[in-house]
């Protein structure tokens, strides 16, 4: 008798790649522009089966977001694995040469932008603090770093995306220059 390798059902083969199209029309819109129809657009299939997958905007919203916070783990963790050297600080900028790296497509960075801006939906709120909670602790542990150093990292993030999405490094005012000063992102 030979071992059967599990057959996805259609559904469960659909679910990641409608939860990424639905990554990109969120990251365009926000949660309360887009609607199923552009993810069901997106996905080339019909919006009814959109809805068979996902049957609330929320759970549709909460699976891309859930997909976002994925990537950036592995982002993550292949910049750690290129860092020059195991200490906790290499470790942390290795990370965030791998995030910014990352956020060049402005797809997952605006994404969690909508999902900030949409978290007092219960469901998004709570996969919003789950995706920064996973964020985290996978960068406390593979760094090493005191919670002072993660802390850091973070904040440090949270500045980049605000540079990013404001597009204050476009600016030569005197303001603009101290929030961006020694930040610099991949062209």
């Amino acid at each position: 008798m030979t071992p059967r390798t599990p057959v996805l059902s259609t559904a469960d083969v659909r679910r990641p790649l409608v939860a990424a199209a639905a990554l990109v029309e969120f990251a365009r819109g926000g949660y309360f522009r887009t609607t199923v129809a552009d993810v069901a657009r997106e996905a080339k299939i019909s919006p009814a089966y959109v809805f068979k997958l996902f049957p609330r905007k929320e759970q549709l919203f909460v699976a891309a977001l859930e997909a976002c916070f994925e990537r950036i783990v592995e982002a993550l963790d292949a910049g750690a694995d290129a860092a020059e050297s195991p200490t906790p600080d290499e470790v942390l900028d290795a990370m965030g040469e791998a995030y910014a790296d990352l956020i060049r497509d402005r797809s997952l960075l605006m994404l969690q932008v909508h999902a900030q801006s949409a978290a007092e939906i219960p469901e998004i709120g709570e996969a919003l603090r789950a995706g920064l909670a996973k964020v985290t602790e996978f960068v406390r542990q593979r760094s090493a770093g005191s919670d002072d150093a993660v802390q850091r990292f973070i904040a440090y993030g949270q500045l980049c995306h605000l540079i990013v999405t404001a597009r204050v490094d476009e600016s030569s005012a005197p303001w603009a220059k101290i929030v961006a000063h020694g930040i610099r992102h991949p062209e």
